[in-house]
């Protein structure tokens, strides 16, 4: 009983620790982008935020002007 015990504390303590052999196993696999494709996806990704940041912005900025005519009746 004792030997069944231990066997399951060391199956224990390999699979804690098994998972960093697996995930170095796991990036060898990765195919990295070049430079180039890196670059040209991190200016997509800028254009596409500053865009949208831009279009919520001036949906804001309407609204905020709505509020302000027809609730406050304001200037």
């Amino acid at each position: 009983m004792a030997k069944k015990g231990q066997s399951q504390v060391t199956k224990l303590k390999k699979s804690r620790f098994a998972f960093v052999g697996d995930i170095i196993g796991e990036l060898r696999k990765v195919v990295w982008p070049t430079k180039q494709e890196a670059l040209r996806l991190t200016i997509m990704v800028l254009i596409v935020c500053i865009t949208v940041g831009l279009i919520l912005g001036a949906i804001d900025y309407g609204f905020a002007e709505l509020v302000a005519k027809v609730f406050l009746g304001g200037s």
